[in-house]
Order: C-alpha cells, then sequence, then structure tokens
C-alpha cells in the first residue's frame, strides 16, 4: 500500500520560553515489507536538524531554538510504501534453547524493570501454546479479551501493575504487556513504534486521522534450513499480525525508547501541546518511485 502521512506537533507557551531542545523519532523505518520515499521536516520557528541513528537503528532528528519564542510547531511529511510480509516460521520450543537464537534476542530476552513487576505467572502460563507462532496467535486474542481498551485510564508512564489493577489501558499498555508474556516464555520481543490505517484495505475514506500506534515484533527461529530468525509482528490492540496497513517508525526494549518527541525548555511558563497525524492511501501510481 503507498500512503502520504503527515504529522504535525504544536506547541503555545504562556509566555516566552528558550532553550527549547527537542529529539524526535518520526522517519518511517526501512525494512523489508517498507520503504520511505519521501520525507521531510520542518520546524518553526527555524532551527536547524542534526541527524543520527540510534542504537536500535531508529532514526533521530534534534533541534534547538534559542531565541525566545511563545510557539513552536513541527511538520513532518512522508511517502511510504508497504507490501505484505512473508509467512512467519513456525518452529517448535526447543528452536528456542540455542545459544544462536539467545545471540540473536538479546536484550530482547530480557524483563523490562519495573513494568514487569507485577505477578503475570498465570497470565504468562495462559499464553503458552503449542510452539512460539502458536502463542503469538493465542497473544493477539488474549490480551483484548482480559482487558478493555479504553482512554484516559492509563497514561505515558503508567507500569503493567496499573494496567492490571484498571483492567483497561491503550495500545501502549497492551504492547509492555505482550512483552513481558512473550520474554517469560523464552520468546525474544521488541516494542514498536509506529502508525496504523484505520480505513478498511479496499473501503472506507481515503484519508484518516490516527494516533501514534504501538505494537510487538516477536523473533522466531527458522523452521527450516533457510538462515536467520525473523522478526513477527504481532498487534494485541487489534487482534491480528502487523501487516501492510501498519507503516513502522522504530524499535526497542519498551516506549522509553522510541518515543515520537521528547523535549525541554528552559522558562516558567506553561505550554499546551497538540498533535495530529493523518494518513491518507496513494494510488500506487502516485508513489516517488517504483
Amino acid at each position: 500500500m503507498n500512503f502520504s502521512i503527515q504529522y504535525r506537533t504544536s506547541y503555545a507557551y504562556s509566555g516566552p520560553v528558550t532553550e527549547n531542545m527537542n529529539t524526535l523519532r518520526v522517519r518511517p523505518a526501512a525494512t523489508s515489507s517498507q520503504r520511505a520515499d519521501e520525507f521531510s521536516v520542518r520546524v518553526t520557528p527555524e532551527a536547524r536538524l542534526h541527524q543520527h541513528v540510534d542504537y536500535f537503528g531508529t532514526h533521530v532528528h534534534e533541534f534547538e531554538v534559542v531565541r525566545p519564542h511563545d510557539a513552536l510547531a513541527i511538520d513532518i511529511r512522508a511517502r511510504v510504501v508497504t507490501t505484505p510480509p512473508g509467512e512467519p516460521p513456525d518452529p517448535t520450543w526447543d528452536a528456542l534453547e540455542s545459544p544462536a537464537y539467545e545471540r540473536a534476542g538479546g536484550e530482547f530476552l530480557l524483563d523490562i524493570g519495573d513494568r514487569a513487576d507485577a505477578d503475570l505467572t498465570g497470565l504468562a502460563s495462559e499464553t503458552r501454546d503449542a510452539g512460539p507462532l502458536a502463542t503469538l496467535t493465542r497473544l493477539v486474542d488474549l490480551i483484548p479479551d482480559t482487558f478493555s481498551y479504553q482512554r484516559g485510564i492509563t497514561y505515558v508512564g503508567s507500569t503493567i501493575a496499573d494496567l492490571l489493577e484498571a483492567r483497561a489501558g491503550v495500545c501502549q499498555d497492551f504492547a509492555h504487556l505482550g512483552l513481558v508474556l512473550l520474554r517469560r516464555n523464552g520468546i525474544a520481543a521488541r516494542y514498536c513504534s509506529g502508525y496504523l490505517f484505520s480505513a478498511a484495505p479496499d473501503e472506507g475514506p481515503e484519508s484518516v486521522e490516527v494516533d501514534t500506534h504501538a505494537w510487538i515484533e516477536a523473533l522466531l527461529p527458522d523452521a527450516g534450513t533457510r538462515g536467520e530468525p525473523a522478526w513477527v509482528g504481532v498487534d494485541p490492540t487489534n487482534r491480528q499480525f502487523a501487516g501492510e496497513r501498519h507503516v513502522k517508525i522504530g524499535h526497542g526494549r519498551s516506549y522509553s525508547d522510541v518515543p515520537p518527541i521528547k523535549g525541554v525548555y528552559r522558562g516558567t511558563c506553561a505550554g499546551q501541546m497538540d498533535t495530529t497525524v493523518t494518513m491518507t492511501r496513494l494510488d500506487p501510481a502516485e508513489s516517488a518511485t517504483t
């Protein structure tokens, strides 16, 4: 699928602020099933952008507005082409015991610190199925069957214990819970940040306003002899495996590794933030490259 994406964040301050420093993780990733044909960032007031790729391979843009200002606008535009991912491997549990798999999984096999301090033994056991792939299939239904999707119940700093207590949360909470459940079953898993085109593939509006979205990628060993393990995307919020309607920005151990925007400024004034993301489905011929 071909998409045009506009991500706009604006800040309105109650008075002048200075030394406004921000870090952006908003450039769509390059993967085996996704490419970004175009990408641009525009900042008002104008600022010099610095770029690098972080430890996890996510593109990072940084800028600083030094002079006094009472408003800040960040406008990101991208054109992205996605294709359906290949069929996931279907290995046995024994395949996860190899040193090669442990090396490939690395830190994505570890618990995620204080977010995992709740007692999840029973839920982790309920998640486990006949094999790793079947466990992913079970996970995408188990989490939404157990917890309600509800905005305003949790916040960006909420823990898994908060989700268990409220019995409700949003995609970030579901992804963090899924990470722990998979890792406790020996499956390496990482947090993914991006967007989901919410209109149906062959009907509905061509342009929709969406939120930033979170899902999981799990590492599955190749069941045959073809080579490297494969990262397989699963979206427990929407009861599905990740597909061509998912546009990935980046991944990390948890949300704290891939926030779309993070910043600080000097001043005593309060700031109000507003963010909109618009995804437009394009005709394939409108892609910048073929």
